[in-house]
């Protein structure tokens, strides 16, 4: 996306606010007002004393009044018109982040998959920033400078025209330069946020995995990885700030030009009576008051290139497309029977992975799925959950395509529990009522005493008010699992998932975990994936995958009497 466009959709937001923007407006041009008006009463004032022995002490008395009054009136405002420009900034970064964060909900989970979660997390925190920044200088001197421009274009030509023409042709030439040199920078801030994101994304993947790291000894390698980001950042950085320094230097030389031809011909005017000491005094006020806001606005250009590439980034999350759902609901309670009709499916639309997939699953019934690492199980799983959709043929809850249904109707019929355990920052009990509404102390303790939870849970500090950090803190993997066990218990739905659910437990809770499973699957449907295969023995269908098909189907009995692939991962077990 062109700077330009960026720019044109980011004072698109900024129009959602108009009433505060029209009165920090009013607010500033009050301020300019006051500001300009000061000059021509210090003129007066000069005047009033030029001569000796012709010193107006009344008249000089009133202009100080009026010089008082002007100050005050422009003070007030200024703070009233700050304030405004910062609320503008902040709320339109806001809205922003939080349509970005929103969509971030909302769109496939093979985008979030495709793109490194510290990169998006530093385009809805730092960009976002950077953008809020250049905003505020955008406000706070864009339009005091381009409003002080005007006001001083008026009063220089209404003391002397050929002054106040020269000064307007010479100063723009601060502009074509500032111009030039901001096309240089966009690119390089461009870089630079882009370089930000990946070192972002480098430092939240290594330490979130310091345990692995340290295991095998690669925190030299990781200093050499961060260090070569950091030093990507630190050149694309240095080139941006090197050539957006060049632009205040560079407008500071002509205006000071500017300055000197004003005050050479100034003099050359009074002195032939042209105009008078306290008018050419105004005069010098106004070429430097109208020069400065060239420099304020070339500082600005800088600024906003930088803004305007994190803007962009910001976009490129609020555009992300959303996955398409449908209008048609399912009913409250499932009954739980599923069909799969050649189903297909692959991350990677050049190579095949789930093919020709069919079951039918009566309602109550426990599926398993069993075969070797990377032959589609947990794919399974996530077709089911409509975390991907399938590329053809269909899977049916009770004789309704999930796919004619929205995401949220079939997951309200789900629970899951994952192999990968994911908790939040918050107490035990906060965890376990994830997702779960009006429950009370009683069913939390119920719960967790069902998944075994409740022995090391009371063991804790604070019990189930235990405080846990980012992803459980300092629990086992083991113990995180119960919590996510147990969050399943507390309000169980008519269809269960289980992936690996008990892979991080230890055999003998397990296997009482997997009693009170076994009580938790009467009357419900289970689809259960499990490397451990004497834990699915009693399933009613077993599906055997190999290579992203069914290769096998039947229950422990049948597919042991068939002596085929089932029957040989079960014996390798026992080898």
């Amino acid at each position: 996306m062109k700077s330009s466009q960026i720019l044109k959709r980011v004072v698109g937001r900024i129009s959602a606010y108009k009433f505060s923007f029209i009165f920090s407006l009013i607010f500033s041009a009050v301020t300019v007002a006051g500001t300009l008006y000061i000059p021509v009463l210090a003129g007066e004032g000069i005047d009033c004393i030029v001569g000796k022995g012709r010193v107006d002490f009344d008249r000089l008395t009133v202009v100080l009044i009026r010089i008082l009054i002007a100050l005050a009136v422009s003070g007030v405002c200024q703070y009233f018109a700050n304030l405004l420009n910062n609320r503008l900034s902040f709320l339109t970064v806001r809205d922003m982040r939080n349509e970005a964060f929103e969509n971030l909900q909302n769109v496939p989970i093979s985008y979030i998959d495709s793109k490194e979660t510290g990169d998006l997390v530093s385009r809805m925190i730092a960009d976002a920033d950077q953008l809020a920044d250049g905003l505020l200088m955008g406000f706070q001197s864009l339009f005091t400078g381009i409003l002080t421009i005007f006001g001083t274009l008026f009063f220089m030509f209404s003391i002397n025209v050929w002054i106040g023409l020269l000064v307007f042709v010479l100063t723009p030439l601060s502009l074509f330069v500032s111009r030039f040199i901001s096309r240089k920078t966009f690119n390089f801030f461009a870089k630079q946020s882009e370089q930000r994101g990946e070192e972002t994304a480098f430092a939240e993947e290594i330490l979130s995995n310091l345990k692995t790291v340290k295991a095998y000894h690669r925190e030299a390698e990781n200093q050499r990885i961060f260090d070569e980001i950091n030093d990507k950042l630190g050149s694309d950085s240095l080139k941006a700030t090197f050539y957006s320094s060049l632009t205040n230097p560079a407008t500071r030389f002509i205006n000071s030009v500017v300055y000197a031809a004003v005050g050479l011909s100034g003099a050359i005017c009074a002195l032939n009576g042209i105009i008078t000491v306290g008018n050419l005094s105004a005069f010098l006020a106004y070429a430097n008051q109208y020069t400065k806001p060239f420099n304020e606005i070339t500082g600005v250009f800088t600024e906003l290139q930088n803004a305007i590439a994190c803007a962009g980034r910001l976009f490129e999350l609020i555009d992300a497309e959303a996955e398409y759902e449908p209008d048609a609901v399912l009913p409250d309670h499932a009954e739980g029977s599923f069909t799969a009709e050649n189903v297909a499916f692959s991350y990677d639309k050049s190579r095949e992975l789930l093919k020709d997939l069919n079951f039918e699953l009566e309602s109550g019934q426990k599926l398993a799925v069993v075969g070797p690492t990377g032959c589609g199980k947990t794919t399974l799983i996530n077709l089911l959950m409509r975390f991907y959709d399938i590329d053809s043929g269909a899977i049916r809850l009770d004789g309704i395509d999930i796919n004619t249904v929205t995401r949220h109707s079939l997951r309200s019929q789900m629970g899951m529990v994952l192999q990968e355990t994911w908790l939040k920052s918050g107490t035990i009990r906060e965890n376990i009522a994830f997702g779960a509404e009006n429950v009370t102390d009683e069913q939390i303790i119920e719960a967790a005493k069902k998944s075994h939870a409740h022995s090391f849970i009371k063991k804790l500090s604070d019990g189930y008010d235990t405080v846990l950090g980012e992803d459980g803190g300092s629990l086992s993997i083991g113990q995180k699992q119960l919590i996510c066990i147990t969050r399943l218990m507390l309000n169980p739905p008519p269809v269960l998932i289980l992936d690996e659910a008990t892979s991080s437990i230890d055999l003998v809770t397990e296997q009482r975990i997997t009693r009170s499973f076994m009580k938790l699957m009467q009357g419900r449907t289970a689809f259960v994936v499990a490397h451990r295969l004497s834990t699915i023995q009693n399933s009613d269908i077993i599906l055997v995958m190999k290579d992203g098909q069914v290769v096998e189907v039947g229950n422990h009995r049948q597919l042991l009497t068939a002596n085929g692939f089932y029957s040989s991962l079960y014996a390798s077990q026992f080898d």
